[in-house]
């Protein structure tokens, strides 16, 4: 009797050892577990483009290299823009020379010949002058008639007049060139200098050079090739400039803030642990983003995007890499 009061003490015993381990079991397995949000390592990527169209004659760098700032990384060939350079400096030359003409004046010997024809002007003005005067007492008494009398007034009043235009001419060249045409020959000159300087820009321009400190990550044309205007040439990523973005739906957005730190863990580290602050928040601007919360669905909810800055950039960080915040 007491054997068997043992017995059932034992199974009643065991039997809640049992369930008591069912529901520790189940306790674990129902356990919401910790939201685990899956992200991404991303970073500033700049495209290299010239402005000039030409043909790539020359590729200093290759993918994967990492260039500093200011580096020289290719060479575009472009004929017709040495050909400007030509056309803009030959320009130039001829505006100069006008300016110097127009600030030096007229020659010394278009000015003697200016000088030699005034000279020869009053000569011929003192001879009618003197002819006028016999031809004047002439006519005071009666000998000669008024015609021929007029005929010599005529050809003094032209002497006078040829006098004066050739004493003009002499003035003229003597002065050089009056102040308009200065300032209009310089203005010529700084025209031709602006056209010059932007040729010589856009020559500059045949050289590209790294716009920041980082890894060259594609390479577009190969050595030979066309390329046009503003057309990119390779691409190179910042790999200082990092950030990781996550797709959160919006139900799950509640208690984050911009400024909030999150824990992030990098697998491709060796789980490396770092720190960031939520800097950004903004919806995803497809609709392919929205679905419901539930299958029934009361609201559709939206995707999220969300970006968080590392305090300090992660060594060996690279874009793409993932990243998982809990």
């Amino acid at each position: 009797m007491e054997q068997r009061k043992n017995n059932l003490a034992a199974g009643i015993i065991g039997l809640v050892a049992v369930i008591g381990i069912i529901g520790v079991a189940g306790w674990f397995i129902s356990k919401p577990r910790p939201a685990t949000v899956q992200g991404q390592a991303e970073a500033s990527e700049y495209r290299v483009s010239g402005k000039v169209p030409g043909r790539i004659e020359e590729l200093y760098v290759r993918e994967g290299d990492y260039v500093h700032k200011g580096d020289t990384v290719v060479f575009i060939d472009s004929p017709e823009v040495r050909a400007k350079l030509a056309q803009a400096t030959a320009l130039r030359a001829a505006a100069v020379a006008q300016r110097t003409k127009a600030v030096n004046g007229a020659q010394k010997e278009q000015i003697e010949g200016a000088y030699e024809l005034w000279q020869t002007a009053l000569v011929q003005e003192d001879v009618m002058r003197k002819s006028l005067a016999r031809m004047q007492r002439l006519f005071d008494e009666k000998v000669v008639s008024a015609q021929k009398y007029d005929e010599v007034k005529a050809k003094y009043d032209a002497a006078v007049a040829q006098s004066k235009a050739a004493r003009s001419q002499y003035d003229l060249a003597l002065a050089g060139a009056r102040d308009e045409d200065k300032a209009a020959a310089a203005a010529v000159v700084s025209q031709a200098e602006g056209a010059l300087q932007e040729v010589q820009g856009y020559l500059d321009e045949l050289y590209l050079v790294a716009p920041c400190d980082g890894i060259v990550s594609a390479v577009y044309p190969k050595v030979g090739e066309l390329v046009g205007t503003g057309a990119p040439i390779m691409s190179i990523t910042d790999v200082d400039d990092v950030w990781f973005t996550f797709n959160v739906r919006e139900d799950r957005l509640d208690g984050m803030r911009r400024g909030d730190e999150m824990t992030l863990e990098i697998p491709a580290l060796n789980n490396l642990t770092v720190t960031a602050k939520v800097t950004y928040m903004a919806v995803r601007e497809s609709f392919a983003t929205w679905r419901a919360t539930k299958e029934t669905g009361s609201f559709d909810a939206k995707t999220f995007e969300v970006r968080a800055v590392p305090q300090t950039t992660p060594e060996g960080i690279l874009p793409g890499m993932t990243v998982i915040a809990k």
